[in-house]
């Protein structure tokens, strides 16, 4: 069974912000992203990251692309070694968003699931660095998000005949692991294994690559602002497909890019402000 994330839901996880307020209240990301030739994604997930209302963010890329990261998003600050980063420092850590799978790169995932006093968000190729390191999925922080479209899900917990088979799986995994699954579809399912919601919002224009990089960005985002794992989840799918159905207005679902949709997310937020 799941319930309707509607409308009525996020009106009642949203929290407005305070006009006394400065970034301090609003937390400290770490996302962990990117590599060579593929910078999009950090891009992507920092972009979306910061409309999503982080207040501070830090991006560890590889040193040599800091280039890409001054001149395209310069409200992030930036790291390189992750064994220099202290984590006690951030708020909520993100990992995943073309990042490679190379040896090097498992050794980081392993370094940042053993190091984070946080949970994190782990997508695309830090999810499939877990599902060849199945015994690492014990060791997450509890609380922590896997956000899997179908195939990512099946590397992780086995091949499964249908979406339905999916979520039932999840409904166990999340209960078993103590995290939260997002399990990305045409209809995104959410679950931390007690509760359980599918999305209403959203359209096939985000059937495009970097739409998982821009929802890991939120989700780390939202989490950073002091909103629980499940909360962020929530909150964070439902505004991501309520931007991609506000892009509607000046896209068709066929040109819709999510440098579009991450346009948008303002104009979102402002939808359910009222």
């Amino acid at each position: 069974m799941f319930s309707k994330l509607d409308f009525l839901k996020i009106k009642t996880i949203y929290n407005p912000r305070n006009p006394n307020s400065h970034k301090g209240n609003f937390g400290h990301a770490l996302l962990v992203a990117g590599s060579s030739n593929i910078m999009g994604a950090a891009i992507i997930a920092s972009k979306s990251c910061l409309r999503a209302g982080a207040g501070l963010l830090t991006l560890k890329v590889p040193e040599k692309e800091k280039k890409v990261i001054f001149s395209s998003i310069p409200e992030a600050m930036v790291a390189f070694e992750i064994n220099d980063l202290d984590f006690s420092k951030y708020n909520a850590v993100a990992i995943g968003p073309g990042i490679s799978t190379e040896n090097k790169v498992e050794e980081m995932v392993d370094f940042v699931i053993k190091n984070a006093k946080t949970p994190i968000v782990l997508d695309a190729d830090a999810l499939n660095i877990l599902s060849k390191n199945q015994n690492w999925l014990k060791n997450l922080f509890p609380n922590s998000v896997l956000t899997p479209h179908s195939k990512e899900f099946d590397r992780l917990f086995g091949n499964h005949n249908s979406e339905h088979d999916r979520r039932k799986t999840a409904v166990e995994k999340a209960k078993e692991l103590e995290i939260i699954i997002v399990l990305k579809s045409h209809k995104t399912f959410i679950t931390d294994g007690y509760q359980s919601f599918e999305n209403s919002t959203g359209n096939s224009g985000l059937a495009k690559g970097g739409s998982g990089d821009a929802l890991t960005g939120m989700i780390v985002a939202m989490m950073a602002q002091g909103y629980e794992s499940l909360e962020s989840s929530l909150l964070s799918v439902y505004l991501h497909g309520l931007a991609a159905d506000i892009t509607l207005e000046t896209q068709s679902k066929e040109s819709m890019l999510i440098s579009d949709v991450i346009e948008n997310i303002g104009k979102a937020f402002k939808i359910i402000e009222k």
